[in-house]
């Protein structure tokens, strides 16, 4: 296990915040000409291919318990992506990237009521505002597009299970080689799928010209790299220092749909993102004080 080096840790966190939403616009740009199911595979592909060199010492055999959560893992994985592709289609970056922000409040909800964790009622009340927040967000969305507007919600459920599933795994299961395994899994599933659509639509199978594969390839490697500085980051730096900055990446989102798109929120999106952000921060500063200083 590397040494704690907080600086480097924030640095790599950075470049996942910067990464993730650039990753996600690839996404939006190629949308409306590549199948759902040739995105994600080319998503996982890419995963587990530039990650499994750096899993060649082979670790520890994997039980039949480990497996089927890496099973359900990656599940959620590809359908959690998959949803966040097909909102893509219709909302701008920075509010369907803000939306499916409310994941740490689902969290907190099953922490307590499936885990049996304890959740004071601060952070209830917390999750309540946030998710207020959250449906500010969603409300103009909603009435241009309809339901695809709800589609980050999904998002924010099926993630909130994944950390909770990943957190079971990561315990005994070095997290680069987790995701090496999951993107071979994930990439088998996709490729089956990729073929039988592919057959389902006679000689109508897709293949990509020279500027859409690039940015496939690009879509790939960006979304592989994020992860990758992700899981390092947390490795060098505590999670309490690193968590608050995930909210950087709606900034990011915003930034990069403005540049690639000229999407910006609209007044009462951009209160709502204000509103989650903070609630989400409370949370953060809540389960990070330490207990003396919070009181009974």
């Amino acid at each position: 296990m590397p040494r704690d080096r907080p600086l480097l840790g924030i640095g790599l966190m950075l470049l996942f915040c910067a990464l993730a939403p650039l990753g996600d616009g690839i996404a939006k740009v190629l949308g409306d000409v590549v199948p759902l199911v040739v995105l994600l595979f080319v998503r996982f592909a890419s995963q587990a291919i530039l990650l499994t060199p750096l899993t060649l010492r082979r670790g520890p055999q994997l039980s039949g318990r480990q497996w089927r959560l890496m099973a359900v893992r990656t599940g959620l994985h590809m359908l959690g992506i998959g949803m966040m592709f097909t909102a893509l289609r219709y909302l701008p970056l920075a509010d369907a990237i803000a939306i499916a922000f409310v994941m740490p409040f689902f969290m907190l909800v099953l922490a307590k009521y499936v885990l049996g964790e304890e959740v004071g009622p601060r952070r209830i009340w917390a999750c309540v505002v946030g998710f207020a927040g959250t449906l500010l967000i969603v409300q103009p969305s909603f009435a241009q597009v309809g339901a695809p507007a709800l589609l980050p919600l999904g998002v924010a459920v099926c993630f909130a299970l994944f950390m909770l599933t990943t957190r079971q795994l990561a315990r005994d299961v070095d997290p680069v080689r987790l995701q090496a395994l999951s993107g071979w899994m994930a990439s088998a599933v996709l490729l089956l799928g990729w073929l039988i659509s592919a057959e389902a639509l006679g000689a109508r199978q897709f293949w990509p010209d020279g500027p859409v594969l690039l940015l496939l390839a690009l879509l790939g490697a960006i979304g592989t790299a994020a992860h990758l500085a992700m899981t390092w980051a947390l490795r060098l730096a505590p999670s309490a220092t690193l968590a608050p900055m995930q909210y950087l990446e709606i900034p990011f989102a915003t930034a990069i749909g403005w540049m690639i798109f000229q999407d910006l929120p609209n007044g009462l999106a951009a209160l709502g993102i204000a509103v989650t952000v903070s609630a989400g921060l409370y949370i953060l500063w809540r389960e990070h004080r330490p207990a003396s200083e919070l009181g009974p």
